[in-house]
C-alpha cells in the first residue's frame, strides 16, 4: 500500500481546498474513461463525450498524449498539480502549460511503465495537455461550475463536522477508498505498493472533486501535497431523479424534490446544492414537511441532518410506483 508520514502539525495545518482545476481533470478523466457511475454522469457524457471524441480524433498527438498520461494505477504529474487555494482555473492550468518538457516527459514513463512513443518525443506535450484541459473546461465544466461548486462546498461542511466530532482520523478513513487513517502518524492513500512519502513540515490540502470513482494525490516538491476524493455520494448526482408528477401535484414540485432527496441525511446546506433552491426555500419546505410527519431532523456535531420518516419513504415509494411504466402510468 502506498502511505504517507504524516507529522502532528502537517496535520493539524491540513485544510478542504475547492479547485477549479481539479474538477476540470477530474472530468477529463471521467470523459477518458466514459465509464458513468451514476445517472447524472451518465447524462453528462452522453451531452459532452462525442465532441470529446471528435477534438481527439482529429489531433492525434494530444489522443496518445492522454492515453499515455493517464494509466491503469499512475498518473503522469505534470498533468495533475497540486491545486492551490483559491486559484482560478486559469492560473492552475499556466502551471501545467509551464512544465519543462523534459520532465513532462519522464512521467510519462511512470504512467505508461515503459518508454514514451516516438510520436510523444517533442517539446509541445505540456502546451497540448493545457489547451485539452482547457477545453474541457470550457464546454464540459464552466457551465455547470456554480452548481458543482456549491456541491462542493456542502461536502466540505459535512467533512469539516466530521472532523469536529472524530478528529482527523475519522475523516480521512472516509475520504475514498483506500484511504485509512493507520496510526503512528501513517496516512495510507491507496492501495499500490509505492514507497512512503515523509509530509512531516509540508503543507497537505484535501480536494473534494463532484466525478466518483475518481482520486488521485499530487505533489509539487517536497513542500506541498494534495490528496483528491470523490464528494459523498449523496451529493455527487446533482441531477438526481426527479420527483413522480403524482407526488409534485400533491405537494408541489419543490417541496417534493426536496422529500424525494432525503432518502440520505442531508444537511440544509446539502440539500440547497443538490437541489439548486435557494436557503429560505428549502427552509420553508422542511417545517412543512417536519410538520407533516414525512421527514425528520437530528443533530450531528454542528451539523443538523434530515431524512424521511417512514411516513414519508411510504409517501415516496407509493407514488414512484403508481408512476412506474409496468402500471400503465405515462412514460
Amino acid at each position: 500500500m502506498g502511505w504517507w508520514q504524516i507529522s502532528a502539525d502537517t496535520l493539524a495545518g491540513s485544510r478542504f481546498v475547492i479547485s477549479p482545476f481539479a474538477e476540470a481533470f477530474a472530468s477529463l478523466r471521467l470523459l477518458h474513461a466514459a465509464d458513468a457511475a451514476h445517472p447524472g454522469e451518465r447524462r453528462w457524457l452522453d451531452a459532452h463525450l462525442p465532441a470529446y471524441r471528435r477534438r481527439l480524433a482529429r489531433d492525434p498527438v494530444t489522443a496518445q498524449l492522454i492515453r499515455a498520461g493517464i494509466g491503469r494505477e499512475w498518473t503522469a504529474d505534470f498533468l495533475s498539480p497540486a491545486p492551490r487555494d483559491g486559484e482560478p482555473f486559469e492560473q492552475e492550468v499556466a502551471r501545467v502549460r509551464a512544465a519543462d518538457p523534459e520532465a513532462a516527459r519522464a512521467d510519462l514513463t511512470v504512467s505508461l511503465r515503459g518508454p514514451v512513443p516516438a510520436v510523444l518525443h517533442r517539446d509541445d506535450l505540456p502546451e497540448r495537455a493545457a489547451d485539452l484541459l482547457t477545453y474541457v473546461w470550457t464546454t464540459a465544466v464552466r457551465p455547470y461550475w456554480s452548481q458543482r461548486r456549491h456541491i462542493l462546498e456542502a461536502d466540505v461542511v459535512a467533512r469539516t463536522a466530521r472532523v469536529s466530532r472524530g478528529g482527523w482520523a475519522s475523516a480521512l478513513d472516509t475520504l475514498r477508498p483506500g484511504t485509512q487513517w493507520l496510526g503512528e502518524n501513517r496516512l495510507q492513500v491507496n492501495a499500490h505498493e509505492y514507497p512512503p512519502r515523509e509530509l512531516s513540515g509540508a503543507e497537505l490540502v484535501l480536494v473534494p472533486i463532484t466525478t466518483q470513482r475518481i482520486g488521485w494525490v499530487a505533489w509539487g516538491g517536497t513542500d506541498r501535497y494534495a490528496l483528491v476524493y470523490p464528494c459523498a455520494g449523496a451529493l455527487a448526482d446533482s441531477g438526481g431523479r426527479p420527483a413522480p408528477a403524482s407526488l409534485g401535484a400533491l405537494l408541489g414540485t419543490a417541496r417534493a424534490g426536496v422529500l424525494v432527496r432525503l432518502g440520505s441525511p442531508l444537511s440544509t446546506s446539502q440539500l440547497v446544492a443538490v437541489t439548486g433552491q435557494g436557503l429560505g426555500s428549502v427552509g420553508r419546505h422542511l417545517r412543512v414537511l417536519l410538520d407533516a410527519g414525512l421527514v425528520e431532523r437530528r443533530r450531528a456535531g454542528r451539523s443538523v441532518l434530515y431524512s424521511r420518516t417512514a411516513a414519508g419513504q411510504v409517501l415516496v415509494e407509493a407514488t414512484e410506483a403508481r408512476n412506474s411504466p409496468e402500471l400503465g402510468s405515462e412514460a
